[in-house]
């Protein structure tokens, strides 16, 4: 599984593909009055605005309560590249679109998946990580559950407004929405629920031997996905973002921050 999951952690550089992003509208309208720039916006009150949720080994905090790992890093440094210093705010999942539009948040940076909802409600990045959606289940009945027909009868737990909210829902499971993936490990390690649905990162840093959760482990993978950055619909950091992106891969950092936070694997080159 571990092998399985080092492929799903690749990272994807197309840049010259655009997963999802500002239509020419969007960048029509962001380009025809400097009032709607959102990099003048951030460079005035000097700081990019991220939210994110508590994601090991995205998004985290260490011993100390600063914010920490490979999507924080980065944002850390693109907000640099700006002039401006990143600041972290925790939001409610499921509440992602309305923060970005209210502008409580600059953007959402937090391991989020390019589903249709996010790519038709925000201009997104360049996808820039591979993931998937697993199922996790107490270690000693792992054996019992190998595919998708053999979860119907268990009780799931998943944060709300997930991806993988989405994938027990289209399989038609029961299922309890919590707020964030952490909380759904916990379910399953208090037995309140047979089973959480979260993100193979997440996974790889929180559950199995030497972790947490050593008596969790992850058995069916439900799909496979992209992870990207959400930004207001037209904005201008979109494009900012992509060509910091492409420099740091090129100049070797991206893949330095991510072998920091064992977001191990091969990078696949432009």
């Amino acid at each position: 599984m571990k092998k399985i999951l080092a492929l799903l952690l690749t990272l994807v550089f197309a840049l010259s593909l655009t997963a999802c992003g500002d239509s020419k509208d969007d960048k029509d309208a962001s380009a025809s009055s400097s009032e709607e720039s959102d990099i003048a916006y951030v460079k005035d009150k000097g700081t990019l605005v991220v939210g994110i949720t508590d994601f090991e080994p995205m998004d985290y905090k260490d011993e100390s309560g600063e914010w920490i790992g490979f999507d924080a890093d980065m944002a850390k440094a693109f907000a640099e590249s700006l002039g401006v210093e990143a600041e972290f705010v925790e939001i409610d999942w499921d509440n992602k679109i309305m923060e970005l539009e209210g502008k409580t948040i600059d953007c959402v940076w937090n391991g989020m998946t390019l589903t249709d909802e996010v790519t038709s409600s925000m201009s997104c990045s360049n996808a820039y990580c591979n993931n998937a959606q697993i199922v996790i289940v107490p270690k000693d009945k792992a054996d019992q559950y190998q595919d998708t027909d053999s979860l119907s009868d268990l009780t799931f737990a998943v944060e709300a407004g997930s991806a993988g909210e989405t994938q027990v829902k289209a399989l038609n499971l029961n299922y309890t929405a919590v707020k964030a993936q952490a909380d759904a490990l916990m379910e399953v390690a208090a037995g309140t629920s047979d089973a959480a649905v979260i993100d193979s990162l997440m996974a790889a840093a929180m559950v199995g031997e030497g972790t947490s959760y050593a008596d969790l482990t992850y058995t069916v993978g439900l799909n496979n996905e992209e992870y990207g950055v959400g930004f207001r619909k037209g904005s201008d950091l979109t494009e900012a973002l992509n060509n910091f992106f492409s420099s740091s891969y090129k100049d070797g950092s991206m893949t330095t921050c991510a072998e920091t936070y064992g977001v191990q694997a091969a990078v696949i080159e432009q």
